[in-house]
C-alpha cells in the first residue's frame, strides 16, 4: 500500500516509516500547489496533509483507493470534507498535538505587547527616542484588565487559564460549547462578539475558520474595541481582516497587534500589513508582532503530529476504528 504525505514534511520521513513502514511505502511530494498533486496522489491508499495547499474536490475525486485523509494539525478549512464524505472517504484532524504551544504564543505575544517589550526592543535597535520606559507609556497594570477570548475549544482553553494566572478578567465569546464551560473554567461569558470585543483590553483569537468566522475582525467590528486594545491571532489568518490593522494602529484603535497566521502564507510582497510592519516609518513597524505561522511548533508537537498522522494511517490501512473523524 502507498500513503503519500502531500505537503510541509520533507525530511527522510522516520517517524511515518517506523509506524507505517511494514504497511506501506510512505512518500513526500512537498507540494505547495493542489494541481502538483495529481497524477502522484491518484493511487494512494492513504494520504497525510498540512497547510501548504488545499484539497478540493478536483484533487479528491481522483482518488481511487484511498481510505483516510489526515489533516495534521487542527483547522481543516483546506480540505473539502463535505465532498469527500460524498466519496466515502473519512477525513480525520490532529486536534491536540500543539495545543500547549499555540497558547503559549498567544500569551507570550500578548505580553510582548502590553508591557511593551517588543515595542521597545524595535526602538533601540534603531537607537530611536529616550532609553526610558517613557517612549512606551502609559502601559497598565494586567492585574484586572479584561482579556477577550474568541472561541474556547482545546487551545482556547488552555489559553483562558494563562490568562487568568496573570490575574487577568477573562471573558469569551463561542455559542457553540455548551452552558456551564464559564462555571468550569471560572470565566464569564458574553452572548454576542459586540459583548465582548466593547470591553475588551486584550483579545486573542481561538475560533476554526469557517464561512461565519472568516474576516471576524473587520473594519466595523474592530472599532467596537476601545481605544489602545491588544489584539493577538493565533488561530487563521482570515479570521482577522489584516487590511485593517495599519489604520488600527495609526489611529490609535489598537495599541499592537501579534499575528501568527495570514489568509495567504508565504504572504504577497505587496500584503498591506507586510508592507507596514517592514516600513520603519510606520507605526505597525514597533506595535505589530509577526511571525510565520509559526505557533505550533516546538520539537515534542511536530513529532506528535506526524506520530498521530501517521497512527490514523495505519487505522486506517487495517481497517481499525478511526479517531478524529470529522466528517
Amino acid at each position: 500500500m502507498k500513503v503519500v504525505i502531500s505537503d510541509f514534511i520533507h525530511d527522510s520521513l522516520q517517524p511515518e516509516k517506523k509506524i507505517l513502514g511494514d504497511l506501506a511505502t510512505v512518500e513526500s511530494l512537498n507540494g505547495f500547489a493542489e494541481a502538483e498533486l495529481w497524477g502522484r496522489i491518484d493511487e494512494a491508499d492513504a494520504i497525510m496533509m498540512y497547510h501548504n495547499l488545499a484539497l478540493t474536490s478536483k484533487t479528491i475525486e481522483r482518488l481511487k483507493n484511498c481510505k483516510l485523509i489526515v489533516r495534521c494539525g487542527v483547522g481543516i478549512d483546506n480540505v473539502d470534507w463535505k465532498f469527500a464524505r460524498t466519496q466515502g472517504i473519512p477525513v480525520a484532524n490532529v486536534p491536540d498535538y500543539g495545543s500547549e504551544e499555540v497558547a503559549d504564543t498567544a500569551l507570550g505575544m500578548l505580553l510582548s505587547l502590553t508591557r511593551g517589550i517588543s515595542f521597545l526592543n524595535q526602538r533601540l535597535i534603531r537607537s530611536q527616542g529616550e532609553y526610558s520606559y517613557s517612549q512606551v507609556a502609559p502601559l497598565r497594570r494586567l492585574r484586572g484588565q479584561t482579556c477577550g477570548v474568541i472561541g474556547v475549544g482545546r487551545i482556547g482553553t488552555a489559553f483562558v487559564l494563562r490568562a487568568k494566572a496573570l490575574n487577568m478578567r477573562v471573558v469569551f465569546y463561542d455559542p457553540y460549547v455548551s452552558d456551564g464551560v464559564e462555571k468550569a473554567l471560572g470565566v464569564e461569558r458574553v452572548n454576542s462578539l459586540e459583548e465582548l470585543l466593547q470591553q475588551s483590553y486584550a483579545v486573542s483569537v481561538h475560533c476554526p475558520l469557517t464561512p461565519e468566522t472568516r474576516h471576524l475582525i473587520n473594519a466595523q467590528t474592530i472599532e467596537l474595541l476601545p481605544k489602545g486594545s491588544f489584539l493577538v491571532n493565533t488561530a487563521r489568518g482570515a479570521i482577522v481582516d489584516t487590511t485593517i490593522i495599519p489604520q488600527a494602529i495609526a489611529s490609535g484603535r489598537l495599541a499592537g497587534a501579534g499575528i501568527d497566521v495570514l489568509a495567504d502564507e508565504p504572504p504577497e510582497p505587496e500584503n498591506p500589513l507586510v508592507l507596514a510592519w517592514r516600513d520603519p516609518q510606520n507605526p505597525c513597524h514597533d506595535r505589530v508582532i509577526l511571525n510565520p505561522h509559526s505557533a505550533f511548533y516546538s520539537e515534542e508537537g511536530l513529532t506528535d503530529m506526524r506520530v498521530k498522522g501517521s497512527q490514523a494511517c495505519r487505522n486506517a490501512l487495517l481497517g481499525l476504528p478511526l479517531r478524529n473523524v470529522v466528517n
